[in-house]
């Protein structure tokens, strides 16, 4: 046995095997849920508790990174949005056509925080149009805390599933 055969044979690179594609799957979506908008979620315990200060400051925030967002997407977002349809559609035309493993384990990772984006943009739109500060932006960013986690639930049921019957099938050694 020559030297790259034995690191094959013990660090597995398939992508559904693989545990730092679980590892970066739980970071992904924990990351997903604490930063909404930006907006690190326990300034919105801290607002809520304290008031004052830790309000302004959740606004502060919450103002300079909904204004970004929309700058944002009033800028590049149909160049955005085209490239993220072309790079998802791709994706999964290799991952779920072609069978290419990475491919899949890459669209089930990027298409559900692309619907992650979506939900931002319309909060962001939403607490803009609305001007909402103290209360009513708690509530908007609490909700698409809880719409995020929601995505993030169905993501990663449907990629444990989708990985278990991809180890099964092909077989996990």
């Amino acid at each position: 046995m020559d030297l790259l055969q034995i690191i094959y044979e013990m660090i597995e690179l398939r992508s559904f095997s693989n545990l730092w594609y679980w590892i970066s799957l739980a970071v992904l979506w924990s990351t997903a849920s604490h930063w909404i908008l930006g907006v690190p979620y326990d300034m919105v315990h801290r607002a809520q508790r304290k008031g004052g200060q830790a309000e302004r400051d959740l606004e502060d925030v919450a103002r300079v990174n909904v204004n970004r967002l929309l700058y944002i997407s009033e800028v590049s977002g149909p160049w955005l949005v085209a490239l993220s349809c072309f790079a998802l559609s791709a994706l999964a035309t290799l991952g779920f056509v072609f069978l290419l493993e990475i491919a899949q384990a890459v669209f089930l990772l990027a298409f559900p925080m692309a619907v992650v984006g979506v939900i931002s943009f319309l909060t962001a739109r939403r607490i803009h149009a609305e001007q909402a500060t103290g209360k009513a932006l708690r509530k908007r960013l609490a909700f698409c805390r809880l719409y995020v986690q929601f995505v993030g639930v169905i993501s990663i049921v449907v990629t444990a599933f989708w990985g278990m019957y991809q180890n099964l099938t092909i077989g996990a050694f």
